[in-house]
């Protein structure tokens, strides 16, 4: 299960391991917790209110996990850019209640960074991280009573440099302004990445699920004209950190999400 923060993040973060797993059989699921409302339309000339947007971005986000093979597409209800503001107890039981009604092995969302400093994808990490905990807690009370479940692995999406200058070439500097303050992507050293996966098969699946939202992709005006070796660049890896497995460990770099479990 991907637990991101807007729709798009699930193909511009995670769409080559979703395609690449869902093509393997596995289940795949996303949870994506606001409709994006206050997102960018087109070039912003014609902009409709914030509602008209979200439904525009929602159709989007089923178009694109329909061709990246997801199983399940979960909307939560939360407004786009107030996500770290949301009830704590609220987002996390939310999210609780869905990882032990879906049951999955392996969760993956945004790291503590947010990649870029976004409140929204530091929000959501901190949420299903916490999630992960309460699902496996007995003394959390599910509203559906659904037994406890303990997710085996949870994993951050990173970045090395190499990735983060492949996307900013394509698409843009990518900075937040919070208070103030101006935040920037955050490479993670390649030491420190733990899992690395290999998605070059299913690029053109990625790729045909990032023109989906073209409400925010149309803007950028590189992405016509990308060559095979930036689609290599952009969508032919991805890269984790193992925040935590109770099936394998150790120093040695990861191919595979599902690394310990398939032995098990």
């Amino acid at each position: 299960m991907a637990v991101v923060a807007h729709p798009d993040d699930e193909s511009l973060g995670m769409g080559g391991v979703l395609a690449r797993y869902a093509q393997e059989g596995v289940h795949t699921y996303v949870l994506t917790a606001t409709r994006g409302q206050r997102g960018r339309y087109f070039d912003n000339s014609n902009r409709p209110d914030d509602d008209a947007v979200g439904r525009v971005r929602e159709e989007e986000l089923r178009c694109a996990v329909r061709e990246l093979g997801v199983s399940e597409l979960t909307l939560l209800d939360y407004r786009d850019g107030d996500l770290d503001r949301a009830n704590p107890g609220e987002a996390i039981a939310a999210i609780a209640t869905h990882l032990r009604r879906v049951r999955p092995h392996v969760v993956l969302t945004f790291d503590q960074f947010g990649a870029y400093g976004h409140p929204d994808h530091i929000a959501i990490c901190q949420f299903a991280t916490a999630a992960t905990l309460a699902a496996a807690d007995p003394a959390f009370a599910d509203p559906q009573g659904a037994p406890p479940h303990r997710v085996a692995k949870l994993y951050y999406m990173v970045h090395d440099q190499a990735k983060w200058d492949a996307y900013q070439a394509a698409f843009k500097t990518l900075i937040s302004r919070v208070d103030g303050v101006e935040r920037g992507v955050v490479s993670w050293p390649d030491w420190s990445i733990t899992t690395r996966v290999d998605t070059r098969a299913q690029w053109p699946t990625v790729w045909r699920a990032v023109q989906c939202h073209r409400s925010q992709n149309a803007i950028y005006a590189k992405l016509a004209t990308l060559s095979e070796t930036d689609h290599h660049a952009l969508w032919g890896s991805q890269a984790y950190y193992r925040v935590f497995s109770s099936v394998n460990g150790g120093r040695e770099p990861e191919t595979d999400l599902f690394a310990g479990l398939r032995e098990a």
